[in-house]
């Protein structure tokens, strides 16, 4: 047995890891055990990607199976890393359509959690670019799956936390790109309202983000620092510049857990200050910048998540669908601002529709902040939660540790439809997380 986590270091479980290398291999490590699932990079944020008996490390399945340079389409393995992806494929041309937060993520877990850019407003999440799934489902089977062929497994599969079985393989798109760089255009938001209206105005960009000053209070609730993007053409960059520049490996890694007393409301106002007038300053024309601070500004420090302490931290990202998305949005920033408890990163986008069933998507805004683990935090987000609901949104699965199964059934009608597939692909139970143990299996005996 193994002590493992998610990237957020809470919950802390014990769990039996296999590390199958071939497929009859991870065929037996699925059928020794009742409630495996598989894990990837292990950047879930909770305990998503944990077993609730047995985890399967898909690290060794890390192979490009074929690229069509015509077309864009690639056929590759599960754990497959993103940074695989854009350091091979990026200076022939070609990047992924979506990307997350940061590039270390596998394609499986990628497609598992139907993860979402800054792009989703236009271009949607990264099971859209996804054509087809090779599942081994908790029966024993290996079925390819996509939108033509076994449809319903497809969507389940798409967003389904690996919950529908192991995903082996995967066919899918990469976007054309002539460089490797982002025209980048910074605004700076006065207020919430502000903010919103200039996501609302950046419809049109390609891509859109904002930075949120958790610490503001009064008339600058919610001031924020608005990136815009667009792909830069060769004609965009300056002369003598690489058309792709190279991966940046970590400048700098944490090599402790810091102390608890790191993060407070003085630490966290005297960094956003700083951080919001250098972005102000910057605010107005177009930079030209590396994908890799536009994409994955925390892949810059190794092992980032130490900077909350040995406990560990919560991300809560919540999706608010668009009317009255200001109000709640503002509720919640006014609630942080009263504990004096700010969030040390909080960032704001405009979302689409969800892929998967269980997509975390909807047309609206969501907020994701993140809250070092200690008093009463739990409650507070507890608190926070019944805001969600009662707006008619919810909960992000890939990042979540803690919500209850009354507040993930509010915001996941297809849940029945959902577990209905799932059934058929698994009755005996043999894929199973912690998480679906927490918040959606029938209680075990």
């Amino acid at each position: 047995m193994t002590l493992v986590t998610g990237w957020g270091r809470f919950p802390v479980i014990d769990t039996e890891i296999s590390r199958p290398c071939s497929l009859a291999a991870v065929g037996e490590a699925i059928a020794a055990t009742a409630g495996a699932i598989a894990r990837g990079n292990g950047r879930a944020y909770g305990d998503a990607a944990i077993g609730a008996r047995a985890t399967i490390a898909m690290t060794s399945f890390d192979r490009i199976r074929s690229f069509d340079p015509a077309t864009g389409r690639i056929r590759l393995e599960a754990g497959v890393l993103l940074s695989d992806l854009i350091e091979t494929f990026g200076p022939r041309g070609f990047l992924p359509f979506v990307v997350p937060g940061t590039r270390f993520v596998s394609v499986g877990g990628a497609i598992a959690a139907d993860v979402h850019g800054k792009n989703h407003h236009c271009e949607g999440g990264f099971g859209r670019y996804v054509e087809r799934i090779l599942l081994r489902t908790g029966q024993g089977e290996t079925i390819e799956v996509s939108r033509e062929d076994h449809s319903d497994v497809f969507s389940a599969t798409v967003g389904g936390m690996g919950l529908t079985g192991v995903i082996l393989e995967a066919s899918m798109r990469l976007r054309p790109v002539e460089t490797g760089w982002i025209r980048e255009r910074i605004i700076s938001a006065s207020d919430l309202t502000a903010a919103m209206r200039a996501l609302d105005a950046g419809d049109s960009a390609t891509y859109s983000v904002a930075w949120i000053d958790c610490a503001a209070r009064g008339s600058e609730l919610g001031r924020s620092l608005i990136y815009l993007g667009e792909h830069a053409n060769r004609g965009d960059l300056p002369d003598d510049t690489d058309e792709f520049p190279t991966g940046q490996a970590p400048g700098f890694s944490v090599p402790i857990d810091f102390p608890s007393m790191t993060l407070n409301r003085y630490s966290i106002r005297a960094f956003n200050e700083l951080y919001y007038r250098k972005g102000a300053r910057r605010a107005g024309g177009d930079h030209v910048v590396s994908l890799y601070p536009y994409f994955f500004p925390l892949d810059t420090i190794g092992g980032w998540n130490r900077i909350y302490g040995r406990r560990g931290f919560l991300q809560h990202q919540c999706v608010i669908p668009g009317h009255g998305a200001r109000e709640v949005l503002g509720d919640i920033l006014e609630r942080i601002t009263r504990r004096g408890d700010a969030s040390f990163l909080a960032v704001l986008k405009k979302l689409g529709q969800g892929e998967g069933l269980l997509s975390f998507p909807l047309p609206g805004y969501t907020l994701a902040l993140d809250f070092p683990l200690r008093g009463d935090i739990l409650s507070f987000l507890d608190e926070i939660d019944r805001l969600v609901v009662a707006a008619g949104g919810r909960l992000y699965l890939a990042k979540d540790a803690r919500q209850s199964r009354a507040t993930f059934e509010a915001g996941y009608p297809d849940l029945p439809r959902f577990n209905a597939i799932r059934q058929t692909l698994d009755p005996e139970g043999k894929i199973r997380s912690r998480l679906s143990q927490r918040l959606f299996d029938e209680v075990q005996p």
